[in-house]
């Protein structure tokens, strides 16, 4: 693998509201990620094979998992024009840690 495809990008993208929606503009989010040549992470793609969102402490367990992850990771993408509550944390964080954050508009990813 080349340098650029062992970096590691946290997806981060509104996962309530409209679940099923979110969902699968979450898995195309990725697929974008992958075209530009990296490695997506999207923890409320992962966590909710296996945990419930709906369940205040799985839902937090997936969000506190997600904060250490972003550890982790080399940058933050923020996709579309929403920013939620748990993603506005998760780009607090990056930000604490230096960690560089890009914002991705839907348009971009459409039209990638």
């Amino acid at each position: 693998m080349s340098g650029k495809a062992n970096r590691l990008i946290y997806v981060a993208s509104p996962l309530r509201g409209e679940y099923e929606k979110n969902m699968a503009k979450a898995r195309q989010y990725c697929k974008h990620v992958t075209d530009q040549g990296f490695i997506p992470y999207a923890p409320h793609l992962l966590f909710t094979q296996f945990m419930d969102d709906t369940i205040p402490e799985e839902r937090e367990a997936g969000m506190a998992m997600g904060r250490e992850m972003i550890k982790r990771c080399d940058e933050l993408w923020v996709f579309g024009e929403t920013i939620s509550e748990g993603m506005a944390a998760e780009i607090e964080l990056a930000k604490e840690l230096g960690i560089p954050i890009r914002s991705i508009s839907t348009e971009e990813v459409q039209h990638g």
